[in-house]
């Protein structure tokens, strides 16, 4: 243990007692919050995924009906079905970074701890 001039543990070095408290915490969290596996991260993709494809669907199927019930120079469906997507992206996106934000903030938490 190093010790400053004034005979005070130095907080650059922790006492015995300091880490090994600081280990057990850092199980004691490990067990509350245990890390996702595989399927979790396949489940997230999935969820990603259908966040783009259900806009996207459901952009092409208005636009179908929009063609059927007002014939024109300019096709409902593509416009629709490329903005269904473009809607899709965004809102994957938007999720996405939520739950990065999330992610660095209980990240934060765990090194103020």
């Amino acid at each position: 243990m190093t010790e400053s001039p004034d005979n005070k543990p130095s907080d650059r070095a922790p006492t015995l007692a300091g880490q090994i408290g600081d280990k057990a915490a850092r199980k004691l969290k490990a067990r509350r919050n245990p890390t996702p596996g595989v399927w979790f991260g396949l489940g997230m993709m999935g969820l990603i995924g259908w966040s783009v494809v259900v806009p996207t669907l459901l952009g092409a199927a208005l636009g179908l009906w929009l063609d059927e019930q007002h014939p024109g120079t300019h096709s409902w469906t593509l416009a629709l079905l490329v903005g269904g997507l473009t809607l899709g992206c965004f809102n994957a996106w938007h999720w996405v970074a939520k739950e990065e934000r999330a992610m660095r903030e209980e990240d934060q938490e765990d090194r103020d701890d």
